[in-house]
């Protein structure tokens, strides 16, 4: 072999071990930076502020930071590369690496935890039924989670489709004491038909139910008790959301016998009300069905109603499911006032506001005021 093949080899041999030796001295520096930060923090703590950055780590180059990122996505370290040199500093890297790694992990096992166990969330969670702090897994909802969304799912789609037993609604309405209710139908033969064509659920199939029961007469107020699009909330709450308004109604104004209407939207109780010859109705409706609520119940208000009346001529009162939502007591007190304001007005709709809040403000700051 010649000289100068020699030479070459002992230079590149030389160079190898020089190579290796000065990765690994950077290797062990890079360590030691990582295992105790140029503040004084640990690795741990080092590591979890990483992972919240979305970093892979703050010490290391070249096939270390590979070898860690592929680590922390769950793949083997891939192989050695650029000869000794990199071997060796990839083994002086990879301790920084292990460290890390074991403190992002602790990191993320610590926000999952906190996503459910933290006392802010816990007492959000106490005043409000919406989804909130629900933790991840990963990159995805806990699988608890998600079984909880699509049985809310399960039952609002129930409330929607389930029917109401008419009879047993009927036998608690008539307990209520203003008479036998009088049962219509909307024009929508079923319930398929009835969520496919809303304007049939407007109308009434038949009115002479109504007029074959009483003569059109001066009755001040009137009320619809009508499926809706939660047919499970009018039999929850409508009876006694009926009853707290005739208590509050019944000291001041003639009341019609009520009406129980199916496959009904909001808009049938301008017929009825008109037929009826009531001043103002009040149609008693199962309300959309959310993911956190699927049993409320509202009260939509018109003024001399008739046929053709627009929801811009209307008042409602919503969300009524004691005891997370508005309670029927409540309710009626807020509904008495719009009535009052609507025989006052000559009007129902946009020009009718809902004074109760205010009164019970100003009732507060006078009471305040005698006390001080």
């Amino acid at each position: 072999m010649s000289a100068e093949h020699r030479g070459g080899g002992r230079a590149r041999a030389a160079g190898s071990i020089v190579g290796g030796t000065r990765a690994a001295d950077a290797g062990a520096a890079t360590g030691r930076a990582h295992s105790v930060g140029a503040d004084g923090v640990s690795a741990a703590e080092l590591s979890a502020a990483d992972a919240e950055k979305g970093g892979a780590g703050r010490a290391s180059a070249g096939p270390a930071s590979a070898d860690r990122a592929n680590a922390e996505n769950g793949y083997a370290p891939g192989g050695c590369v650029a000869g000794e040199g990199a071997t060796t500093m990839g083994a002086g890297a990879m301790s920084a690496g292990d460290e890390g790694r074991a403190g992002a992990g602790r990191a993320r096992d610590a926000g999952r935890a906190g996503a459910d166990g933290e006392p802010f969330w816990r007492e959000l969670r106490g005043v409000t039924q919406a989804r909130i702090g629900l933790g991840r897994t990963g990159d995805a909802l806990p699988t608890a989670r998600v079984l909880e969304f699509r049985a809310a799912h399960s039952v609002a789609r129930d409330a929607v489709h389930t029917s109401v037993d008419v009879d047993a609604l009927c036998e608690r309405v008539v307990a209520v004491g203003i008479g036998t209710p009088i049962r219509v139908r909307s024009r929508a033969r079923d319930r398929a038909e009835y969520l496919r064509r809303p304007d049939l659920g407007r109308e009434p199939e038949d009115s002479s139910a109504i007029r074959n029961t009483v003569s059109p007469s001066a009755f001040d107020v009137g009320f619809v008790l009508a499926d809706g699009l939660s047919p499970r909330a009018l039999a929850t709450h409508g009876p006694d959301l009926l009853a707290a308004l005739v208590d509050e109604l019944a000291p001041h104004y003639a009341l019609a016998p009520p009406v129980v209407a199916t496959q009904a939207r909001v808009a049938i109780g301008d017929h009825l009300g008109a037929a009826l010859g009531a001043r103002t109705v009040l149609v008693l409706i199962g309300e959309r069905p959310g993911l956190s609520v699927a049993d409320s119940l509202g009260i939509y208000l018109t003024h001399h109603p008739r046929p053709g009346r627009t929801d811009a001529e209307r008042n409602c009162v919503s969300n009524i499911h004691p005891p997370e939502g508005l309670g029927y007591r409540q309710a009626a007190a807020v509904v008495a006032g719009l009535v009052a304001g609507a025989r006052a007005l000559g009007r129902s709709g946009v020009d009718l506001k809902d004074g109760s809040g205010v009164d019970a403000v100003k009732s507060a700051v006078v009471e305040g005021i005698s006390k001080g």
